[in-house]
């Protein structure tokens, strides 16, 4: 019978107050990892982890202290405990520290609904080794793969359960299940290499092992003698699945921490239109079979539907309890934490507005630029907004692809960046980030 996580928290918090913790909170983790890697046919790798993690933050006044630990045992959650006051004890106060208002908590803890795990039972091993054999084998059936780079399955499934001394105890669980293949043309200095995956909720969801592999072998064969493109100023459009990384950089110029600091690019941009009219960014906590869903925050909020762009105006910031007193407003209900630390603002499900082109019929629009399919390194001013990066794709000349590019640096600035996009229609709608390819206008491109 696995362990009461419910329990368990509630015994951390006995253990602060023994300690004499003015307040605290417990978060339990406990869960299990598979992985399959496979080479040549032959099973390369295999990884199982199965473990519990927890962790007390404790409130003395305004001082609080987080530990964390692996062992459950009766005398080390009094142990953590002690240390923990005893830490906090010697911290400065915050004055913005503390636990939610009981006024505030959620009631709504139902997240069955939310049909975050798959009650199937774990694959076993030989499954997952199928999948990554099939996926390996899909990929060199393409006469121009010289290799597969990794073929690999795997299955996780994890519970988690939150309790406070304010009153709140809630708890979910989560599982997924992937696979993915990167597979390599060309040999010597000519090697290109490309990929594909999937990773799903619910292994009904999970897309083919063959079509994976047969994706990322023709992904990387046409990849094959990629060079520099021209230096110049063109159009640039973000294939979906890098698309994410550029909206990733708004989530992170109106994450509270950010704002607090005064170190965000975006710090005075409530209320500014910072997206073209008519393209909104919404967070929506409550997808089925969403990896990022969530009834709740990391501090018991209950969680809702949210613009954070609307009709590209910038509403506001993503807060959690402490952020949220700094800057004088209120939560959104973002908290999210590990074991190890005290909450922080983080997001669950964000989805662009879709436009109602296809990828295709935006590169033909396009006419000459850049069609970026993969970015490596990242230099983003944090506050400027100033972005360069590293990029691999395709040259566009007259709206059709001519040839594959790589070693080449993109830059520009991210305000006058995202004033320019268009949204293709092509976003995969089971991700926690919904992001179709984007055509963004006047980047400045290095090459040759």
């Amino acid at each position: 019978m696995p362990q009461s996580l419910s329990d368990l928290t509630e015994q951390m918090l006995t253990a602060a107050r023994q300690a004499g913790a003015d307040a605290a909170d417990a978060i339990a983790v406990d869960g299990t990892s598979v992985s399959i890697d496979v080479r040549g046919g032959a099973l390369e790798k295999a990884e199982r982890s199965e473990g519990i993690d927890i962790g007390l933050r404790v409130f003395v006044g305004q001082r609080q202290a987080c530990v964390s630990a692996s062992d459950t045992k009766a005398a080390t959650l009094a142990e953590m405990a002690e240390r923990a006051v005893a830490m906090a004890k010697e911290a400065v106060d915050d004055p913005h520290a503390g636990l939610a208002d009981p006024s505030q908590l959620a009631t709504d803890l139902g997240t069955d609904r939310l049909a975050l795990f798959d009650p199937s039972d774990e694959p076993d091993p030989s499954a997952l080794h199928d999948d990554a054999a099939r996926a390996e084998a899909a990929a060199l059936r393409n006469k121009g793969i010289s290799q597969v780079q990794s073929a690999s399955a795997g299955y996780g499934r994890r519970r988690v359960h939150l309790a406070a001394s304010n009153g709140f105890s809630g708890g979910y669980s989560r599982s997924d299940r992937g696979i993915s293949c990167v597979a390599i043309s060309g040999t010597g200095t000519a090697m290109e290499r490309d990929y594909d995956y999937d990773s799903r909720v619910f292994q009904a969801d999970l897309r083919d092992a063959d079509e994976i592999g047969t994706v990322a072998a023709a992904r990387a064969v046409e990849r094959a003698g990629a060079r520099k493109p021209k230096t110049g100023a063109f159009p640039a459009i973000f294939d979906e699945r890098v698309a994410s990384t550029l909206i990733g950089s708004i989530l992170q110029a109106v994450n509270g921490s950010m704002i607090a600091r005064g170190s965000s690019w975006l710090r005075d941009a409530v209320g500014q239109q910072v997206l073209p009219k008519g393209i909104s960014l919404i967070e929506d906590p409550h997808r089925p079979r969403c990896p990022g869903s969530r009834l709740f925050d990391a501090e018991g909020l209950p969680t809702s539907k949210r613009l954070i762009i609307d009709d590209g105006i910038l509403t506001g910031w993503t807060l959690d309890l402490a952020t949220a007193r700094k800057l004088g407003m209120a939560s959104t209900a973002n908290a999210s934490r590990g074991t190890q630390a005290p909450p922080s603002p983080g997001l669950s499900n964000v989805e662009l507005t879709q436009g109602n082109q296809s990828r295709d019929e935006m590169i033909a629009q396009m006419g000459t630029g850049l069609l970026i399919t993969s970015m490596i390194g990242s230099t983003i001013n944090p506050n400027t907004g100033d972005y360069s990066r590293g990029a691999a794709g395709f040259w566009v000349e007259n709206g059709e692809i001519t040839y594959p590019v790589n070693e080449c640096t993109v830059a520009g600035n991210l305000r006058d960046m995202l004033m320019t996009i268009t949204p293709a229609n092509d976003a995969r709608t089971h991700l926690s980030r919904v992001v179709p390819s984007l055509l963004v206008e006047g980047l400045t491109l290095a090459g040759n």
